[in-house]
């Protein structure tokens, strides 16, 4: 079973159509009740076992709660995100953006990791998949200027990744725990003039959600293979 936060639209759904056409079952976990329940009726019509559930990722004690709800996973996809506004440069960043963003970007993966894995350190067996974005690296387009809330958030993601990763003997106990870099994707955060899909974007979720054997892990992953941090 998969838990995907951020599933119900974007790469998060796409994530969750691939690995419920593998014969997972799913648990879309979005913001929005309607469009929750309206993700998961859609994937029903397809043949996909799927269900949802409400949550704010930002939101400790909401997830808490979300987890006692849900049975433990094998799969967790931490696709939940939001973008930084347009001009929020360093200096021109409020207090309130910063937040919203590292909210939802950062403490959201803490959570979620927090939550859902337990179970799966626990019987040594599990998949985690972080989204995380190309301008969190320290390198190529990371090394460009604004959007310093985004930027900040998926480094941080990065970050997480690889000290659980190290945490959990990369791969060595069962559980693999990786980033992945989806790419400009035609989604709500992407655009409509995206070059790739969401289906592009997600190959990669789902390949690292499903792959034998689960190694190497630990790592940022784009289009299947690494890249660097």
């Amino acid at each position: 079973m998969a838990v995907i936060t951020g599933g119900t639209r974007g790469i998060g759904l796409a994530a969750a159509r691939g690995l419920g056409n593998a014969g997972v079952t799913i648990y879309l976990i979005g913001r929005d009740a309607d469009r929750a329940a309206a993700a998961a009726r859609d994937l029903r019509a397809q043949g996909i076992d799927a269900h949802a559930d409400v949550c704010d990722v930002s939101d400790a004690g909401g997830m808490d709660a979300l987890a006692a709800r849900i049975p433990s996973p094998d799969i967790v996809v931490a696709s939940a995100g939001v973008m930084a506004e347009r001009m929020s440069k360093t200096l021109r960043t409020t207090p309130e953006e910063w937040q919203r963003v590292l909210g939802a970007n950062l403490d959201g993966v803490f959570h979620t990791l927090c939550c859902f894995t337990p179970g799966m350190v626990q019987r040594r067996s599990g998949r985690v998949i972080v989204v995380s974005a190309c301008l969190g690296r320290s390198s190529g387009p990371g090394l460009e200027g604004g959007l310093v809330p985004y930027r900040v958030s998926k480094a941080g993601v990065n970050a997480i990744v690889r000290a659980f990763a190290a945490e959990t003997g990369m791969g060595s106990r069962g559980v693999s725990v990786d980033a992945m870099c989806p790419g400009h994707c035609r989604t709500d955060m992407g655009g409509p003039e995206a070059p790739r899909s969401a289906e592009e974007g997600a190959d990669t979720i789902v390949w690292l959600a499903t792959r034998e054997p689960a190694t190497p892990t630990g790592l940022l992953w784009e289009d299947r293979a690494p890249v660097p941090w």
